[in-house]
């Protein structure tokens, strides 16, 4: 059958891909479009996953507070313009929703949001992933703080009980912006590998000084403590007022944990 041009350019509107890709999958779906369309979704999925060795440096941390937990994703992609994209910050927010249908851990894209994910990937050509997502259940009297980088690209979870809301936020935005970032919300909390590899640095550094082991390991005790209050979030200075630390915004109440994404860094 013929294939005309308004039947091409609805095609393209729909899928975002060029005129001959729309025009090719039109002709061999005979002109029926939601088959063409499934005809491009299937034919672009390949050639898309052979893109998978392709750096997905860019993208986007999302975070969605529901009734009693929360989510949070980061979505990588390849270039800072995709990363920007309404659809891709939409994308972002439904991967999230998503998650709170899912069991508390770490959860993969599935229904509609990875539809919607694959669906992206053929309008841009870009490798475009769930790189990790996690959801956080909550509990009686529990309450979830956010915050967001206006650009998206880093972002901070907490939860407590006992705090307002808009403290929570002013803490995300500590957390996010902080240096040195903060390792727990206690000295207790921070990871033991961090803790050691500070230890042993230090008491060599005091060995080389010509301290002997035992004496470099008094010193070091003394000195751990400022390192602890380095780290500790509980003990920072507030970055948006210096005359506070965080432990006195959250007074009464208490922070059971936070977590701090940034878009690209290991996991």
């Amino acid at each position: 059958m013929e294939i005309k041009a308004d039947m091409v350019m609805k095609l393209r509107n729909k899928t975002g891909l060029s005129m001959m890709e729309c025009k090719k999958a039109l002709t061999e779906a005979q002109g029926d479009i939601d088959k063409a369309e499934d005809i491009l979704r299937k034919s672009m999925k390949g050639k898309l996953d052979s893109k998978g060795d392709k750096l997905s440096g860019e993208g986007r941390v999302g975070i969605t507070v529901g009734p009693s937990s929360a989510t949070m994703v980061e979505l990588r992609c390849n270039t800072d313009f995709t990363a920007k994209n309404e659809m891709f910050v939409t994308l972002t927010e439904k991967c999230a929703q998503y998650g709170l249908s899912q069991p508390a851990g770490a959860f993969v894209s599935g229904g509609d949001a990875e539809a919607a994910l694959q669906d992206l990937r053929i309008k841009t050509g870009e490798t475009i992933t769930l790189a990790r997502a996690a959801h956080v259940a909550g509990g009686a009297g529990i309450i979830f703080g956010q915050y967001v980088h206006h650009d998206g690209k880093t972002a901070a979870l907490i939860k407590a009980e006992g705090v307002t809301a808009e403290v929570l936020r002013q803490i995300g935005m500590h957390i996010v912006a902080a240096s040195p970032t903060p390792k727990g919300v206690v000295a207790t909390d921070i990871p033991a590998d961090i803790v050691e590899k500070e230890r042993n640095f230090r008491i060599s550094q005091a060995m080389d000084s010509g301290k002997n082991k035992e004496i470099a390991e008094k010193i070091v005790e003394g000195g751990m403590r400022k390192f602890f209050e380095e780290l500790a979030l509980m003990e920072q200075v507030f970055v948006l007022d210096p005359t506070k630390k965080i432990k006195d915004l959250v007074g009464a109440g208490k922070i059971h944990g936070f977590w701090r994404w940034a878009v690209g860094e290991s996991i």
